[in-house]
């Protein structure tokens, strides 16, 4: 059997998405087994469990910690694995799992475990928000307050999200934004304020169609509120078409601040973060090890 060094140590979100399947464990001791790589398997019992759960992991001397559940999850895990020899490791079991679609992680389970033995990996770029780490998109404003609605919710899933964004459309109004970025500051009118590090909030919805998570830089999409008769972009946001719309404007950026007349919610890689009215984006370049499949770029 392998070291620990060369192990991989699974930690479980059983509530990501829809729930942990039952073969997931023995999927695990299947593959593990016949790979004679030796594992170990935790749950998360409460928030910010995941990342107490990797720091103690990579202080056995594991490698290859391995987030199983959404983003939110991943995240989590990802705050005791950068700046480390470690990697990351994916097994998608979120809502809408934005960050692995973009690295082309299998979204099956068995699938999944599969590319973890036939993986290369990369480093890639996060960055903080006030603070707070993100690895894929984080939003000012209305994806915002849809956020902190989402996370009131007790079923998941796409569908109880597009409820809360039909719903909650008309009622929610623009904000001014002072944009601090490099150059003169800039001023806009925003409905949503993306940074994306990935392409995508999940389920191929591409806020930032043309963003690398290796290229040393962030994408900033400020979207304007388009009138209802314009449902037509709702489509060809999800095919990645919005950088044509005149209601999208995206830019590159690397260390920014963001500054509104008034405190606006806001989320991280998909969790509601609450509410502020000035925001410090601070770029890591190549900060974190991640598995990929084979051949995949970032």
């Amino acid at each position: 059997m392998d070291s620990s060094h060369d192990g991989l140590f699974f930690i479980v979100n059983r509530f990501s998405g829809k729930g942990v399947v039952p073969r997931l464990e023995r999927g695990i001791a299947s593959i593990c087994g016949a790979q004679c790589v030796r594992h170990e398997i935790a749950y998360t019992a409460a928030p910010q469990h995941a990342t107490t759960l990797a720091r103690d992991a990579i202080a056995q001397g594991f490698r290859k910690i391995i987030a199983v559940g959404g983003d939110g999850t991943i995240n989590e895990v990802a705050r005791a694995v950068i700046h480390t020899p470690a990697a990351l490791g994916i097994i998608p079991k979120g809502s809408g799992n934005g960050l692995a679609r973009h690295l082309g992680i299998p979204l099956k389970i068995e699938a999944a475990l599969q590319y973890l033995f036939q993986s290369d990996t990369i480093a890639i770029d996060t960055f903080h928000i006030n603070g707070r780490l993100s690895l894929n998109v984080s939003g000012i404003g209305f994806d915002g307050f849809v956020a902190a609605k989402f996370a009131e919710r007790k079923k998941r899933g796409l569908a109880g999200y597009v409820q809360l964004v039909i719903k909650g459309y008309r009622a929610f109004r623009e904000f001014e934004v002072t944009i601090d970025a490099e150059g003169p500051s800039v001023r806009r009118k925003a409905f949503v304020i993306a940074i994306a590090n990935s392409s995508q909030y999940g389920n191929n919805a591409r806020i930032a169609p043309a963003a690398s998570l290796c290229d040393g830089r962030l994408n900033m999409v400020v979207l304007r509120k388009f009138p209802l008769y314009r449902l037509d972009l709702i489509p060809a946001f999800f095919r990645g078409g919005m950088g044509t719309s005149r209601w999208w404007e995206s830019r590159e950026i690397v260390n920014t601040e963001l500054r509104l007349p008034a405190p606006v919610s806001y989320h991280v890689d998909g969790e509601a973060a609450g509410v502020a009215d000035k925001f410090i984006i601070q770029l890591q370049p190549a900060s974190l090890n991640v598995l990929v499949p084979r051949g995949m770029k970032c």
